[in-house]
């Protein structure tokens, strides 16, 4: 992906994380918890597209956050 694609996708993901009123941290833990060895300084750096995103994460995301995949990939 693209610097510019990542960071929509990123701003994607963290409107998406504080319309369901969670923070990074418990976004980090709730991943954690599903299997996914992430911190909250990560979910940071995806969030301003710093980080490139995993397709395990992806899928957890999407289930934690309880969205849809065209929510997180709106470009």
């Amino acid at each position: 992906m693209n610097a510019e694609t990542e960071k929509k996708i990123g701003k994607n993901i963290r409107a998406l994380r504080e319309r369901a009123n969670m923070t990074q941290d418990e976004l980090s833990v709730q991943l954690q918890v599903k299997g996914c060895d992430i911190t909250r300084s990560a979910i940071a750096k995806i969030e301003v597209g710093q980080r490139h995103l995993y397709p395990d994460e992806i899928i957890l995301i999407k289930e934690i956050l309880n969205v849809e995949y065209d929510e997180i990939f709106d470009v």
